[in-house]
């Protein structure tokens, strides 16, 4: 079916069918996520990551002064 379509659009017959499929997806007609959804938590999982190292820099950072207060508060040993 995909095969003759295809070749009219100028495209694999495998590409065709992952546009129906997702706009099926988008109309609601499949289950899964829509374009949009999609858009969304890849953006929402890049934004965690980068929370994620900048609490690591801020905890370290937050040890690395705590030390040096100790240490220039006569903790020195």
């Amino acid at each position: 079916m995909f095969c003759s379509i295809a070749e009219k659009f100028g495209c694999a017959s495998e590409t065709l069918r992952l546009w129906v499929r997702r706009a099926e997806r988008d109309q609601g007609l499949r289950p899964g996520l829509r374009s949009d959804e999609q858009t969304e938590l890849v953006e929402l999982r890049r934004e965690v990551r980068e929370l994620r190292r900048a609490n690591e820099v801020l905890r370290k950072a937050s040890a690395y002064f705590a030390q040096a207060e100790v240490f220039d508060r006569g903790g020195r040993r």
